[in-house]
């Protein structure tokens, strides 16, 4: 990846449809409901959609799943698909991958297998619908691997649009987003990278204090439209934690290019748009 080449380096973009595997029909569900509520697409691109659309843009990004079968059972996609098309276009993609932390010990092993043969570069979290506090024991054989290797993890918090009207929420407990929950693995694994993702509503506070407090908390912005973000994440980044915020768009829920837009005009510091566009994301991946 020619990072000088690239005009941004999106770190938060979603693989949903599989080329192996036919769409799970409990994910369909959830689809439906996500576009109402992101005014979204209702088609989702395939991963060489994907690829293509940010080539063409010549932004590069980050891709991955979810593995939440324990907490939604939806089957999930293959870490290795996405895996294999991050190393056949690796000028523009890199593979993060996602394990259920509910597989315990056989997930860790997943894990340390997926970065030794297949060169995955980090790891996706979704408490909400993985149903588990991410401070929880559960996790920490998972977490000992990335720490090992010193890799980044990505945490959804905050609010999730997955679920939203929906009966009950999806099942899906907001309580697992909030981002202090993720402070214990901070403190207990300082090699992890912890990104935590969106402007973490209703709880954007802490997630601040974090990125302010430890050296290996960082804030992506992604699935929110710049000119809706809380206030405070602009005067953070405009002040003391412009080192600390990463471009991600959340695509396909929301194109880049939108993003980008909604971007340049929210008040960020002009000196601040390269650091965020890509410089930081480029130092935390590639150090």
């Amino acid at each position: 990846m020619d990072l000088d080449k690239l005009v941004a380096l999106d770190v938060h973009v979603h693989a949903e449809h599989s080329c192996r595997q036919p769409l799970d029909p409990i994910q369909a569900e959830f689809e439906a409901a996500a576009n109402i509520y992101f005014g979204a697409d209702a088609k989702r691109p395939s991963i060489p959609e994907t690829i293509a659309y940010y080539r063409e843009r010549n932004i590069g990004f980050v891709m991955f799943t979810v593995d939440m079968e324990a907490g939604t059972g939806i089957k999930r996609i293959a870490n290795e698909e996405i895996a294999e098309a991050a190393a056949e276009n690796s000028d523009i993609m890199l593979a993060f991958a996602s394990i259920d932390p509910h597989k315990g010990k056989a997930g860790a092993l997943e894990a340390r297998r997926l970065i030794e043969d297949y060169g995955v570069r980090g790891f996706k979290f979704h408490p909400p619908l993985q149903n588990f506090d991410p401070g929880d024991r559960m996790a920490w054989p998972l977490y000992e691997v990335i720490d090992h290797y010193g890799l980044p993890a990505i945490f959804h918090t905050g609010h999730s649009g997955m679920g939203t009207g929906m009966k009950g929420g999806g099942g899906i407990r907001l309580k697992y987003g909030q981002p202090i929950l993720v402070d214990d693995v901070a403190v207990d694994f300082p090699n992890i990278r912890i990104v935590l993702a969106h402007p973490s509503w209703p709880w954007t506070d802490e997630a601040l204090s974090m990125a302010l407090h430890k050296p290996n908390v960082f804030i992506d912005l992604s699935g929110w439209s710049p000119k809706y973000f809380p206030p405070q994440i602009v005067k953070y980044a405009n002040g003391q934690l412009g080192h600390k915020f990463l471009f991600g768009s959340d695509f396909p829920l929301i194109p880049p290019d939108k993003w980008i837009a909604a971007f340049d005009q929210a008040g960020f510091k002009p000196e601040l748009h390269e650091p965020i566009l890509k410089g930081n994301a480029a130092k935390l991946l590639f150090g």
